[in-house]
């Protein structure tokens, strides 16, 4: 008989706790949910997302510029890569020479056994 009143005084004061727990948790939630702390969080994380989206865009126009000057320079023909170059000729990095041993050049080169591998391809072969 000891042991059931035990238990039951056990069972009842976590159920007292949980309840006590439970009721705390939905108050606070009941307080972040209220229109003016609502508004709030919204103006805080619209801010944050003007923030990104400006970075995004001031790198893609950096970008845009300077894909551009690359094609007005293309199209001009004063464009040059690496394979261009004669051993005569300098290159300059803003501005200044640059010796040949201070530049890595890498270029991507792929052959026609590498085409199967890329997802392009993967995708037109799986349509096909």
């Amino acid at each position: 008989m000891i042991k059931r009143l035990s238990w039951f005084i056990s069972g009842a004061l976590a159920g007292v706790a949980g309840v006590g727990y439970a009721k705390k948790k939905v108050k606070a939630t009941a307080s972040h949910l209220t229109p003016s702390n609502v508004v709030k969080s919204a103006r805080a994380r619209l801010r944050e997302r003007r923030l990104d989206v400006s970075e995004a865009l001031r790198d893609g126009r950096s970008a845009m510029q300077s894909k551009e000057a690359e094609l007005i320079a293309r199209r001009d023909g004063t464009f040059e890569t690496a394979d261009e170059l004669g051993s005569s000729d300098q290159v300059l990095v803003d501005g200044k020479p640059v010796e040949p041993g201070q530049i890595i050049v890498l270029r991507q080169v792929r052959d026609a056994n590498d085409e199967g591998h890329s997802r392009n391809a993967r995708r037109t072969r799986r349509g096909a």
